[in-house]
């Protein structure tokens, strides 16, 4: 009987959505920042392909967006080439030769908060590794054109947007490194919206690189400036880590949903794990029939959320150093497992729920092309936390990752985003720390249907779980799935986070139901391209300052 009243109370609040996405008949370009967008756009229109255009939009969001990525992180990147093949990179930053693992502790055991901020928060970058062997391998147009944006952008300045100049002022760890103090805080002084920001240390760095090619960051004059940095300041990279960054290409994980094709991240990322397990135990609840935004949808979600981060606190590791029990964590036995340890009418309290267990076999931003040939790509890219470490390397203006704390520093524990994390995650020399970043391409009947991503920590593959969801379920168009409030869930915490936008009557539901609730927004930039009635969607988030562009 409860389930029956919860039902159809729910169905009454679900909202109605009516925002319209971008529409174009060709190429379609979204990311989080416009100029990025406007460069890949044009880079379509002068004859490059998906990855050219990607590969221009990444250099320029390092300089437009360097709070989220930038030469100093690393990335993933997901690409389905125009006849049908697929490909995924993995350049997720290196543990140094001298990380240990024990490293951030004290000696009573506690975290230190040199894992967030500092030079010793710092793993080897690869971003500019990883889209120079993403060109290699597919780029048409010559490496330097594509940089040359960039390096305009970085010499000649470019507004100041509302949020960026918010952040300048708010994020601590900005004022605490001179250099970044010096170029992003105007010395003190504080940029205004609309200010001019230039950066000509980065635009030289650029410029070397372009010239030079990829290799000019891990044996050039940009790599001995920041080895000599690192050595200056007590960080931990050395020329022979610079020297032995990799980028992974294993191939992509591919599952199914309601009849659709999934392609989505391996290696290093748990998302896409996470994301094809989820939609795994969801497919036959019958979830979809209570309608989106009701308490019953909410609820399944949240509970197949906790089940998953419950896997991952345990499972989830570098594939090159410990064995990942994909097979077994997307096998049917276990999907069938979790689905019926769900209750319909009440939440799962966390601490009963255990990771699975399995035989021995064991601040970030996004963005999407699709181009007129039909080649798509969806990469996400990160320092990790929103400035990463905080560190700027002086002479050459870029930010270093701190993405050392993507590591389970001390396993067992919680990490900056609250995530618990085991063995498998431990800090080990030239090791990738697992993230949640989950770009996906969805197909129909063999061809291209959705690109998708979004940054946001832990959030990422939640959301983007959602985003497949709304438009496969509740036949939401690419603008309203990604505008549609979201919500969170990773086990520990024992919370279910949303965003504002439900009604009281689908939270007091949830309450009931045992869900412990917290509202708060979301810092997510989930981004959309769909294919639809032969047309291209552009759907931009509207809680960040993206832009969507198509011919």
């Amino acid at each position: 009987m409860l389930v029956v009243l919860i039902s159809l109370l729910s169905m009454v609040e679900t909202p109605v959505w009516c925002a319209e996405p971008l529409r174009a008949r060709k190429a379609m370009v979204v990311s989080g920042e416009a100029h990025a967008t406007d460069i890949g756009l044009a880079v379509l229109k002068a004859g490059g392909n998906a990855m050219d255009a990607a590969t221009a939009m990444a250099f320029a969001l390092s300089v437009t967006h360097s709070g989220m990525t930038g030469l100093g992180g690393g990335g993933i990147v997901l690409i389905r080439t125009k006849d049908g093949r697929s490909a995924f990179f993995d350049f997720r930053e290196l543990a140094p030769g001298k990380a240990r693992r024990n490293m951030f502790l004290d000696k009573g055991g506690n975290l230190s908060p040199d894992s967030v901020t500092g030079w010793r928060a710092a793993a080897t970058p690869t971003y500019v590794m990883g889209w120079g062997t993403v060109h290699e391998r597919y780029g048409a147009r010559p490496w330097a054109e594509l940089l040359m944006p960039a390096v305009e952008l970085a010499k000649s300045g470019y507004p100041v947007g509302y949020k960026s100049a918010q952040a300048f002022r708010t994020i601590a760890s900005l004022g605490k490194d001179p250099e970044s103090k010096r170029i992003f805080q105007n010395g003190g002084k504080f940029f205004e919206p609309g200010d001019t920001l230039v950066q000509p240390e980065l635009g030289a760095t650029l410029e070397r690189i372009a010239k030079n090619g990829a290799d000019e960051f891990y044996e050039g004059e940009t790599a001995k400036r920041l080895v000599e940095a690192m050595a200056a300041n007590g960080g931990l990279i050395t020329m022979e880590d610079l020297a032995a960054a990799s980028v992974a290409e294993p191939p992509p994980l591919i599952g199914k949903y309601r009849g659709h094709q999934i392609l989505t991240a391996s290696g290093s990322s748990s998302g896409g794990i996470g994301l094809l397990q989820m939609l795994a135990v969801l497919e036959r609840t019958g979830f979809e029939q209570h309608g989106a935004g009701s308490a019953t949808a909410i609820h399944y979600q949240a509970e197949a959320m906790r089940r998953f981060f419950a896997d991952r606190s345990e499972h989830m590791g570098d594939p090159d150093f410990v064995q990942v029990p994909v097979r077994a964590m997307l096998s049917p036995a276990h999907i069938e497992e979790l689905r019926a340890s769900i209750d319909p009418d009440h939440a799962t309290p966390s601490g009963k729920v255990k990771p699975g267990k399995f035989p021995e076999s064991n601040e970030t931003t996004h963005f999407a092309v699709v181009d007129a040939e039909g080649n798509a790509v969806s990469a996400t890219v990160t320092l990790n936390g929103q400035y990463g470490s905080g560190v700027t390397v002086p002479g050459l203006g870029f930010l270093l990752n701190n993405n050392m704390d993507n590591f389970a520093a001390n396993p067992g524990k919680t990490n900056q985003y609250g995530l618990v994390q085991g063995e498998a995650n431990a800090i080990q020399p030239g090791k990738r720390p697992v993230s949640s970043m989950t770009p996906a391409i969805v197909l129909e009947g063999g061809s291209l249907k959705m690109v998708v991503g979004t940054p946001g920590g832990p959030t990422i593959l939640n959301s983007v779980l959602q985003a497949v969801i709304n438009v496969i379920d509740f036949g939401r168009n690419a603008q309203d799935a990604v505008a549609a409030p979201r919500i969170h869930h990773q086990w520990y915490p024992d919370t279910l986070f949303v965003e504002p936008g439900f009604s009281p009557d689908t939270l007091a539901l949830l309450k009931a139901r045992g869900h412990n609730i917290e509202v708060r927004l979301s810092n997510n930039d989930l981004n959309m391209i769909l294919v639809q009635d032969g047309w291209l969607q552009g759907g931009i988030d509207p809680r960040r300052e993206g832009k969507a562009a198509g011919y």
